[in-house]
């Protein structure tokens, strides 16, 4: 009876070993998330993200092989709009917490978005800044050539909040739906200056030039992100929004130009 029980004591020690290796393998496993994502991830973002994330989703395959990055950029506005109308998303990146909250509103949102950046405006000029603007007070003449985003959208409400704060009317030649086609109307020499992100100034390199301005200070676009309630591959947004959250994404950002919260 002794050898029978000090059998059954080691089984038991054994099994605990065995059993405790198994938790620990498990809670790894949840812990990166690697072994559960497949498939495809498609993600709605923000025009101004286009090459940070483009960067990132290929970033995120290497991590994850065999998952496929799928990207829709535009105005935030019009993604939210078509996030409601039913098209088949992920994750939701927006270039303000409006459009956020609009869609949180609808139940299309149920995980609480983070803020991932912050970005703020700059004026950009073509090579050489053939139109001779030095300010934002140039935005109020009618002589030089310009471009805003729609004020429906993030970077055009920014635009909206900038000049009533430093008492502008602005003059625009040209509204443009989205920050890039406000962004391509100053590369191709089409306009003398407009407002976009100072990320997107960074972004078009030696094409254009960008001219700081103080104003820019007092409307400051957080950028919030999070996985869709109706998710086609849930397990992937969530690893997607963890993936531009961490410390390796903010990297990325911060060599764009984006402010971290």
């Amino acid at each position: 009876m002794k050898l029978i029980r000090k059998w059954g004591v080691a089984t038991a020690t054994v099994l605990a070993v065995v059993t405790a290796a198994g938790c620990g393998s498990d809670d790894m496993t949840e812990h990166t998330g690697a072994e559960h994502v497949s498939g495809t991830v498609t993600v709605f973002a923000a025009a101004s993200l286009t090459e940070t994330f483009t960067e990132l989703g290929k970033q995120f395959e290497a991590a994850h092989p065999g998952v496929k990055v799928i990207y829709s950029f535009g105005a935030s506005s019009a993604l939210a709009e078509q996030i409601d109308q039913g098209a088949p998303a992920d994750v939701f990146a927006s270039a303000a917490p409006k459009n956020m909250q609009q869609l949180r509103d609808k139940g299309e949102v149920t995980a609480a978005p983070v803020t991932f950046v912050r970005n703020r405006l700059e004026i950009a000029v073509p090579k050489g800044n053939p139109g001779h603007v030095t300010g934002l007070a140039d935005f109020g003449r009618t002589a030089p050539k310009l471009a805003l985003c729609a004020e429906q959208v993030p970077c055009g409400a920014a635009a909206k909040t900038v000049f009533e704060t430093a008492n502008i009317i602005p003059q625009p030649d040209t509204r443009e739906q989205d920050v890039k086609a406000v962004l391509t109307k100053v590369t191709l020499g089409e306009v003398d200056a407009a407002l976009v992100y100072r990320t997107d100034v960074k972004a078009a390199g030696d094409k254009v030039e960008g001219i700081d301005f103080p104003e820019s200070g007092k409307a400051i676009n957080d950028y919030p992100v999070a996985p869709l309630a109706h998710a086609p591959n849930a397990a992937a947004a969530a690893a997607f929004v963890d993936f531009v959250t961490s410390d390796k994404a903010e990297t990325v950002f911060a060599a764009a130009g984006f402010d971290t919260p």
